[in-house]
């Protein structure tokens, strides 16, 4: 199975409201997800532009859009694609 893409956002409104602690995500996935994903880290995504700051930290997995983003919603989205 190809690897899915997680692109954490770290412009600065994103990395101060979260994404720096998601950084190490690879390191702390359950290990039924873990080697199932390829994270980049990426300058600012533009999303609190297009959306708003109140959803950020924003990541995108696979092109889905992950608002309020915390490792347990990155989690079940994972778990949701990976059922899909």
């Amino acid at each position: 199975m190809k690897k899915m893409q997680l692109e954490i956002c770290c412009g600065t409104t994103c990395y101060m409201l979260g994404a720096n602690r998601l950084l190490n995500i690879e390191n702390e996935m359950p290990s039924d997800l873990r080697g199932k994903t390829d994270v980049r880290a990426l300058p600012c995504m533009g999303l609190c532009n297009e959306k708003e700051l109140a959803g950020a930290p924003y990541v995108k997995l696979n092109g889905h859009v992950i608002e309020n983003a915390t490792a347990e919603k990155i989690y079940a989205k994972m778990r949701e694609l990976l059922e899909a």
